[in-house]
C-alpha cells in the first residue's frame, strides 16, 4: 500500500511537458496508469470488496454449518440405523433358533408319534394273531369233541346191547328222579 501512495507522490515531482497531449512512451505511462486504476479501485472498491468478501464468508460459515448440521442428522440416522440393524440381526437369530428349536422339537414328535403308531400296529397284530390262535385252538377243541363223541357213541353203540342199554337208560332216569327230589 506504501508503494501505491509512493506513486502518487511521485507524480509530483514529474516536470510538466507545458502542454495537454499524449505520452506515447508506454514504460512510463504504462506504471502511471496502473496506479491511477489501482488507486481508483482500493479507494472506492474497498467497501464493495469488503462487503463481497463478508457475503461470501457468511455463505461458506453458514454452508459449513448447514453441513455440520446434515451430517449430526445423517450420524443420527446412520447410528438409528445400525440399532435397527442389531435389533433385526437379534431378531432373525433368535426366529433361527427358535426355528431349528421348533424344527428339532417337530421331528422328535413325528418320531414319538411313529414310534406310538408302531406299537399300537403291533399290539394289533399281537391281539389279532392271539385271537385267531383263539379261534383255531377252538375249532380244534371242537372237532376233537365231535370226535372224540362220534368215536364214544360208535364204542358205545357197537358194545351196548339192548338189554344194557335199557338198564343204563333205567339208571339214569333213576338218578335223575333222586334229584328232582333233592331239589324239590
Amino acid at each position: 500500500m506504501k508503494n501505491v501512495t509512493d506513486s502518487f507522490v511521485s507524480l509530483g515531482h514529474w516536470p510538466f511537458a507545458g502542454s495537454f497531449g499524449f505520452n506515447t512512451d508506454i514504460l512510463a505511462t504504462n506504471p502511471i496508469n496502473l496506479s491511477v486504476v489501482i488507486g481508483v479501485l482500493i479507494f472506492f472498491g474497498k467497501g464493495v470488496l469488503s462487503d463481497l468478501l463478508d457475503n461470501r464468508k457468511q455463505r461458506i460459515l453458514n454452508t459449513i454449518r448447514n453441513s455440520e448440521e446434515l451430517r449430526e442428522g445423517a450420524l443420527a440416522q446412520l447410528e438409528k440405523a445400525r440399532s435397527r440393524l442389531r435389533k433385526v440381526e437379534m431378531e432373525a437369530d433368535q426366529f433361527r433358533v427358535n426355528g431349528y428349536s421348533e424344527i428339532e422339537q417337530e421331528k422328535l414328535n413325528f418320531i414319538n408319534s411313529t414310534y406310538k403308531t408302531l406299537e399300537q400296529l403291533e399290539n394289533y397284530k399281537n391281539e389279532t394273531i392271539q385271537f385267531e390262535q383263539q379261534r383255531a385252538i377252538n375249532q380244534v377243541r371242537q372237532r376233537v369233541f365231535q370226535q372224540a363223541l362220534q368215536g364214544a357213541l360208535g364204542t358205545l353203540n357197537s358194545c351196548l346191547n339192548n338189554e344194557l342199554h335199557l338198564r343204563t337208560i333205567s339208571a339214569n332216569i333213576g338218578m335223575l328222579g333222586a334229584m328232582k327230589e333233592i331239589t324239590d
